[in-house]
């Protein structure tokens, strides 16, 4: 039977803890005793652990032999700020997808409100990424940071950088990589844009800094279908 995975919040030489509402879902909910075993990620390592320890609002792990992990590939997601309930639902699925950053982007058609609101907001988006982390088996959640307009997220990225485009009708973001000289790319970013898209001038900056414009097809889907149906695409082509 497949251990289930956690995510330490602390770690000190053998010992890992899972704290606060982390600790307390694991110890209230799950009923776990000391002696179960299971696995724990420790600082990006997964170690075999026991449960030694529960208190209130914790509960201590010894560490034991390393788990062997496949080799993980790093997708950043620059990700148009949109209505939360759905954001937060591409949040979770990119997440179990394995992307490794996700920076959300304040763009010209992002609703003033949720533009103004989006700050605080980044510990619950922190906190379902913890959460589908856990439940994908990953060893880390992903990186997400504040909220940036997009002229700063356009100087966080490098390598491969993929913006998908309505306006684009010949070039499909599954033929991206045949269009490259070198093939897949480990380091590759991919920007998805809020509901309507991206605005003309946005797309502009994206061709000065050197992006390519891909599309997923005649259709237009919302913008967390897009998230994810893209992400799914790419990590397809990059493994």
């Amino acid at each position: 039977m497949t251990r289930r995975r956690w995510i330490a919040d602390q770690v000190a030489g053998n010992r890992a803890v899972l704290t606060g509402e982390h600790a307390d879902h694991l110890a209230r909910v799950l009923r776990v005793r000391v002696g179960q075993e299971f696995d724990v990620a420790a600082n990006g390592i997964v170690r075999r652990s026991r449960v030694v320890a529960i208190d209130e609002s914790r509960v201590e792990f010894e560490l034991g032999e390393e788990v062997p992990l496949p080799t993980t590939l790093s997708l950043t997601m620059i990700l148009a700020v949109f209505k939360f309930d759905r954001l937060e639902w591409a949040i979770e699925k990119c997440t179990e997808l394995g992307v490794a950053r996700i920076v959300p982007v304040i763009a010209r058609r992002t609703d003033a409100h949720l533009a103004a609101a989006s700050a605080k907001r980044i510990v619950r988006w922190r906190r379902i990424a913890l959460q589908a982390a856990e439940q994908s088996r990953r060893t880390t959640p992903p990186e997400i940071t504040a909220p940036v307009k997009l002229p700063d997220a356009l100087k966080l990225t490098s390598g491969l950088r993929i913006v998908l485009a309505e306006s684009e009708q010949q070039l499909l973001l599954r033929d991206v990589f045949e269009s490259q000289a070198t093939g897949a790319n480990k380091e590759t970013t991919l920007a998805v844009g809020p509901e309507g898209g991206w605005a003309a001038e946005e797309l502009q900056q994206f061709h000065q800094a050197g992006w390519i414009a891909a599309s997923l097809g005649p259709t237009i889907l919302r913008a967390e279908t897009a998230a994810i149906a893209a992400t799914a695409i790419l990590l397809s082509e990059l493994c």
